[in-house]
């Protein structure tokens, strides 16, 4: 049995899926591990059910009939934070992305073991009852960026940040971590609480992370690359230097190599050891 099989289990989870077949065994599943579940088999059922009483985690099929699943998790996010696994048939990278790029903070591909839809929803939900426990973390600040773990509000100059589950919960781990070259699976292991998955999951939540706190997305400050190691977060102003070995970024890389990112591009770390 699972380890979350315990009284936070209780949660409850609303699976939306039109496919009787793929809704029932989700549902068992997951009912079998002491989650409350109940069932949607259309978006508009789905954010009448959600509206009626929210859910603490939604699963959500991509391909409904009516309402796509896109649409309703546009829909539920709108209307307050809550997490959203998504589950799609499709192979294409660019309709995971989207997805998580809307607000989802997670997706299984079908076909999928269920035994991997429950080990994710229980890390989702591990992630979004931390706050719980976050009243005697400190105020996090960097600027005129200011996060608070305890209300899980982040403010930029002022304004309130729309941020996810994931989205808030890395850039909290950046302003904990500062200075420092974080590579994108130890960001999967530290964030998501995964040992393995998709990596592009990382590199979506802080592209849409960059275009909420950075000034200018496209050459990020804030959240740097560090080309061919992950990403790292400088509190502060960066001057941008010339190469010399007296230069900063050498000794801080954790290569070696000297080739820290200092105010440059925002692509993919990945992209510079063939990692798509």
């Amino acid at each position: 049995m699972s380890e979350s099989a315990g009284p936070e289990s209780r949660a409850r989870i609303l699976v939306v899926e039109d496919d009787p077949t793929v809704a029932e065994v989700v549902t068992g599943y997951l009912e079998r591990v002491g989650f409350a579940v109940e069932h949607a088999p259309d978006g508009v059922d789905a954010l009448r059910r959600a509206g009626e009483r929210r859910p603490e985690l939604v699963v959500l099929d991509l391909m409904l009939p009516g309402l796509d699943g896109l649409e309703v998790c546009r829909r539920l996010r709108a209307e307050g934070p809550v997490p959203v696994i998504m589950l799609t048939a499709r192979g294409d990278e660019e309709d995971r992305i989207t997805g998580l790029e809307v607000g989802a903070d997670d997706y299984v591909t079908k076909p999928f073991s269920p035994r991997e839809l429950v080990l994710r929803v229980e890390s989702v939900l591990r992630r979004s009852r931390a706050s719980a426990g976050a009243a005697a973390r400190p105020v996090l600040r960097a600027g005129d960026l200011v996060v608070d773990p305890a209300t899980r509000r982040a403010t930029r100059a002022g304004h309130e940040l729309s941020l996810t589950l994931r989205e808030f919960d890395l850039l909290s781990y950046f302003l904990e971590h500062p200075r420092t070259a974080h590579a994108r699976e130890d960001l999967m292991r530290r964030v998501w609480g995964w040992d393995f998955g998709d990596l592009s999951t990382v590199t979506v939540h802080v592209r849409r992370l960059r275009a909420k706190i950075e000034e200018d997305p496209a050459m990020p400050r804030l959240i740097q690359t560090v080309w061919g190691v992950g990403y790292r977060f400088e509190p502060g102003p960066v001057p941008v230097r010339g190469p010399g070995p007296g230069h900063a970024g050498a000794a801080g890389h954790p290569e070696g190599t000297g080739r820290a990112q200092v105010a440059g591009r925002a692509e993919d770390p990945g992209h510079a050891e063939g990692v798509a």
